[in-house]
């Protein structure tokens, strides 16, 4: 810690956004402390990646990589200048004091001068047993189509999305690019997603709508081969045979332990005043990676954020005489 046991900057949250940002902040001799979060069933440290296998899209890895050894070579970057790392979470914030007091799930505090909030947002998922299976065993099951949907395993396949959103259609759309055929399932008889986006996908040849149906379970082993669906008018139960299934029913902020400390979105993402950079609206606390990003959601973007938040953060102390 720094003078008066108060630390120059905790980083709460791992993933791209948060090793970046330990990663920069420590080479900036800023000792920087993170949280990288406590192990659950739906979040573990390291992020939504923890959850992808093969990562393709990542620049610096020609062969690709796992979402568990892209973390961990990130982590252990970090760990070589020296980043401090705590497997909890921060529990509470407290932003009205100065410095700032931090509460972990073990109820011990912490003080720092600035705070960078890296703690991503979780895919909605339908919580099926064999869903989660081979979502995490890469047998098919996605909740990302620009992550994953270009994998030769997908490609000149039938794929299925689900949901009914913008989120759905944008998804939809990137798979026809690879895709024989994308069934999108909705629950209702009509969309939400924008005009713009239903005309888009809606009239692309390869679109085929199942409506008023919801997934109920999946089929395959160690790879998936169907769906069941659940027609939510009636309640017949049919199977559609497919090779690639897709969860697109929306993502939830981690920003639950803010509790009104700072300005959020109807969505529950961190709002960020200006444009470009990463400074919410309390002063001394930066926001990086999907916590405030609803739009890209992707490694490369949010490691890039996690670059400006430190660096944001860096020049912030030196503007107080703080470092």
């Amino acid at each position: 810690m720094s003078e008066n046991n108060v630390e120059q900057v905790v980083i709460i949250g791992s993933g791209p956004a948060g090793w970046t940002a330990a990663l920069y902040a420590a080479r900036a001799n800023l000792n920087p402390l993170v949280y990288e979060g406590a192990p659950t069933q739906e979040m573990i440290p390291g992020g939504q990646l923890m959850f992808t296998t093969e990562v393709d899209n990542f620049p610096g890895y020609p062969e690709g990589v796992t979402g568990q050894q892209m973390m961990a070579d990130l982590k252990a970057q970090a760990l070589r200048f020296d980043a401090r790392v705590i497997t909890d979470d921060i529990a509470k914030c407290d932003f009205s004091q100065r410095p700032f007091v931090l509460t972990t799930g073990e109820g011990e505090t912490v003080k720092s001068h600035t705070v960078i909030i890296s703690t991503g947002a979780k895919a909605k998922w339908l919580w099926l047993d064999n869903e989660q299976r081979l979502a995490q065993s890469g047998g098919g099951v996605s909740a990302c189509a620009v992550c994953d949907g270009a994998l030769p395993v997908f490609r000149d396949q039938h794929l299925v999305v689900v949901g009914g959103g913008d989120t759905a259609m944008e998804e939809a759309d990137f798979l026809t690019k690879f895709a024989a055929k994308v069934s999108i399932i909705h629950r209702r008889d009509e969309l939400r997603a924008s005009k713009v986006m239903q005309d888009r996908v809606l009239g692309n040849p390869k679109v085929e709508m199942v409506w008023n149906s919801s997934v109920i379970d999946v089929h395959g082993e160690n790879a998936i081969s169907g769906v069941r669906l659940k027609d939510t008018v009636t309640g017949d139960e049919t199977d559609l045979d497919c090779k690639g299934l897709f969860i697109a029913i929306g993502h939830t902020p981690n920003t639950a332990f803010l509790e009104g400390q700072i300005t959020i979105d109807d969505g529950g993402y961190i709002t960020l005043p200006t444009p470009g950079h990463t400074a919410t609206n309390i002063d001394g606390v930066f926001a990086v990676g999907d916590v405030a990003d609803k739009v890209y959601r992707q490694a490369i973007t949010a490691a890039g954020t996690g670059c400006m938040g430190a660096l944001d953060a860096e020049r912030w102390l030196a503007a107080k005489g703080i470092h």
